[in-house]
């Protein structure tokens, strides 16, 4: 036991006592270069410094002007913090690459002067040029930033009115001028890596969906089923309306713009033509009616709220179809407008919608 106990020592002392004594293993060059870091910084600013000193001289001899002065300044900063840069990332590698390989990979003179001889890496016998490297591994770094999500703001607005069983639009007790309003929060996001044809959108939206009647009635709820009765004054406006909470999810299919630069990747629709198919589903947060009429002379306001049988949970299917920020949109509700109705009637809205 004591021999194997022995054994195991002699084999840790080399890597405790390599920095101590310069022996070529792989403990002691990852600390080595490490330690080298500082050198680097140190290396080009005193570099730096030099130059400097030498530029303010070329100055005070008038060999060159004030312009040419700051101007080469400028450059010989801008190569030295390069400089820092591509040595620290060669340093970094080459630790990544001990810690991973262990001793095949070799690399030399990092701390030296680019263009001096032997400023070198060889891994696995062959040796590279190391401005090549060091160049290679910056552009490898330049990651191209893609932004595949968007979102937007979203205003609707247009006309409402309702579909009933057994009945057509034309038909419907409801004039023409009922009006329905959109406002939300929408997300896009690219469905395919490297191509902007199909995206998925999704979000929240605010509808206000009105109905305005016709004939001098109104609704009245009326043992669990909500009609419309005459009402017993003249009435100017009779307007029903349901405010809905709802959560849009559509496809999006049509051509993009494409626009590439040295760090970004962009798409967009402007001016694109562009067609959305899905559908939305929420909840019903509010309803209620409003009554302008003729009484005694005199014009009376009425908002009644709540009570109308009216569906909670809304749910259904939804279109668009336009060019760039403005499409023509087009809503339906699966859901019938009252619960429980004998004739089922279901809302159905025709306007613009502006992706902003």
């Amino acid at each position: 036991m004591k021999k194997i106990i022995l054994f195991v020592i002699v084999l840790l002392i080399p890597f405790l006592v390599t920095k101590i004594y310069g022996q070529d293993d792989i403990l002691g060059k990852i600390q080595a270069l490490r330690a080298l870091k500082s050198e680097v910084v140190n290396e080009e600013k005193e570099a730096l410094k030099i130059t400097v000193e030498n530029i303010n001289k070329q100055l005070n001899k008038g060999e060159i002007t004030q312009e040419e002065a700051k101007k080469s300044k400028e450059e010989e900063a801008k190569k030295r913090a390069l400089n820092i840069e591509n040595k620290l990332a060669i340093l970094e590698n080459r630790i990544f690459l001990l810690e991973r390989n262990g001793d095949d990979v070799v690399i030399e003179n990092v701390g030296k002067e680019a263009d001096e001889e032997g400023f070198s890496i060889t891994i696995g016998g062959e040796t590279y040029d190391i401005v090549d490297w060091a160049k290679k591994k910056v552009e490898d770094r330049e990651i191209k930033y893609d932004r595949r999500t968007y979102s937007d703001f979203v205003f609707a607005l247009g006309l409402n009115n309702a579909i009933i069983d057994g009945a057509s639009l034309n038909d419907t007790p409801y004039k023409t001028r009922g009006t329905f309003y959109e406002v939300g929060v929408a997300w896009h996001t690219r469905v395919f890596e490297n191509s902007n044809f199909l995206r998925f959108r999704y979000g929240i939206s605010y509808q206000f969906n009105g109905l305005r009647i016709d004939d001098n009635n109104y609704f009245v709820a009326n043992n669990g089923q909500t009609e419309l009765q005459e009402f017993e004054f003249d009435l100017r406006k009779a307007k029903f309306r349901r405010d809905n909470l709802v959560f849009p999810v559509h496809f999006e299919f049509g051509p993009s713009n494409f626009s590439e630069t040295e760090k970004t990747i962009r798409y967009n629709v402007d001016n694109k033509f562009r067609v959305g198919l899905g559908g939305y589903a929420g909840v019903n947060v509010s309803t209620r009616q409003k009554l302008r009429y003729r009484e005694n002379g005199k014009t009376v306001k009425s908002k009644l709220k709540g009570g109308y049988n009216t569906s909670n949970f809304i749910y259904g299917l939804s279109a668009y179809a336009g060019f760039g920020d403005c499409v023509v949109y087009l809503k339906y509700d699966l859901n019938p407008i009252f619960d429980n109705a004998t004739i089922e009637q279901r809302n159905i809205s025709l306007g613009f919608r502006f992706d902003l």
